[in-house]
């Protein structure tokens, strides 16, 4: 029990999270990696790989865990830098997975610069957000500064992956939000975004296919442009016998796994729109678990993303360090939003994009990331809970010394571990 208790500190319901979270990814990428199965032509190979991520992925979380909080101030100096110049490179050397150059290869290995890049906006905006915090709120230049960061970042990545990009930009405004950041100026911000988008949008549609092709840095607008037409415009009233399931493959069987789950489901591994939905283990695999665990199993995953961001929520509430808690709130916001961006598609709330589910879809470095949130998520619990008992503790010995027992008492108290330190000032 002692070494359980010395592996994992901090957060204890995090804890639960996010060991639920692994437990259904394991199962749900075995099942949903049917179609890898059948390229590779070895049936362990897809898990095989998915569960060594995981279990870096945990050893990732312990240790970064355990690291003393302070040194979470270096995370921007390190990151902003060096994501700027790997998403420069991507763009230009990127190598490209379905028709978009995300990933890049380094050493063998390949991952996603744009991970490093969110990271990088978060703990940025974070820090600028705690650094000039005053009375009545954020100075008003800490906005301009802020804009720079994630504006440049998120151009960076748009080109590639626009909805990260936007998902990235729209977790920077709630932490501006979050941060005290005057109102007028966000108004005027999100109004000239809403005035740009709608000419962008536009522009889009009266543009021929053709002409997108060639313009640098708009190869993927006629995806972005079909994704869209297919979700705002669609076919209207189709039969059934006329419907082209072809067409958007993707949505139409994601739409077949959920409307045959019914409330229970299939059960794990009993999943038929796996064989015919692509990135079934990926983009779409919040189709496939409600598909094989049914509504309530959908349900309980999104219930999952919503107490991490409660307990993250609780946690910063209670952290007397500005940074420490803006940044958690940061990270579990970027977590949640991804995931409810996911569950969104997958169900045909939201246009197709290609956001996994965190810490569930099949991955990579995007897992060890995800990892990697969730261990300075805890490590701040644990700067909280020590706080707390120090606190504790200081009280415990001012009401010794008023009794005249101080000295012996408060030796006794230092010898305590924490379960019969908090038992002694439930007696008291």
């Amino acid at each position: 029990m002692d070494l359980l208790r010395s592996l994992f500190k901090g957060d204890k319901v995090i804890w639960v999270v996010f060991l639920m979270l692994c437990l259904i990814s394991i199962i749900e990428v075995f099942s949903a990696a049917s179609t890898l199965t059948y390229k590779s032509g070895d049936y362990w190979a897809p898990i095989s790989q998915h569960l060594l991520y995981m279990m870096l992925g945990a050893g990732v979380v312990l240790l970064v865990h355990k690291m003393p909080c302070k040194l979470f101030r270096l995370i921007p100096v390190l990151t902003l830098p060096t994501a700027a110049v790997l998403l420069l490179v991507t763009m230009l050397f990127g190598e490209k997975v379905n028709g978009a150059g995300r990933w890049l290869a380094i050493g063998g290995i390949n991952f996603q610069p744009s991970e490093l890049g969110k990271l990088a906006v978060i703990t940025s905006t974070a820090l600028i957000l705690a650094m000039m915090q005053e009375e009545k709120g954020a100075n008003p230049r800490a906005f301009k500064y802020i804009m720079c960061i994630a504006g440049l970042t998120c151009l960076l990545i748009a080109p590639e992956n626009a909805s990260t990009a936007g998902m990235l930009f729209g977790v920077t405004i709630l932490m501006m939000f979050i941060g005290r950041v005057p109102f007028r100026q966000l108004g005027k911000m999100l109004g000239t975004i809403a005035l740009v988008l709608g000419i962008a949008v536009g522009g889009l549609f009266a543009t021929p296919n053709k002409v997108l092709d060639e313009v640098p840095g708009l190869h993927r607008a006629v995806t972005w442009k079909g994704r869209l037409a297919g979700f705002f415009v669609g076919d209207g009233e189709v039969a059934p016998e006329d419907y082209d399931i072809n067409k958007n493959a993707q949505v139409a069987h994601a739409n077949i796994a959920i409307a045959t789950s019914h409330l229970v489901g299939k059960m794990p591994g009993n999943s038929v729109e796996r064989d015919f939905l692509s990135q079934a283990f990926s983009d779409f695999i919040y189709a496939i678990i409600i598909e094989e665990l049914g509504l309530l199993g959908g349900a309980f995953v999104a219930f999952l993303y919503i107490i991490l961001l409660l307990r993250a929520g609780r946690i910063a509430g209670q952290c007397d360090k500005k940074y420490l808690s803006l940044m958690v709130m940061g990270l579990a916001l970027l977590l949640v939003c991804q995931a409810m961006l996911n569950m969104m598609v997958a169900v045909g709330l939201f246009p197709v994009t290609g956001q996994p589910l965190p810490l569930i879809s099949k991955g990579g470095t995007s897992t060890l990331i995800n990892c990697a949130y969730i261990g300075i998520i805890l490590s701040v619990s644990r700067y909280v809970e020590k706080k707390k008992q120090e606190e504790a503790m200081e009280a415990a010995m001012q009401v010794q010394n008023v009794t005249n027992e101080g000295p012996l008492m408060s030796a006794d108290a230092r010898s305590l571990s924490e379960d019969e330190y908090e038992e002694l000032n439930q007696e008291g």
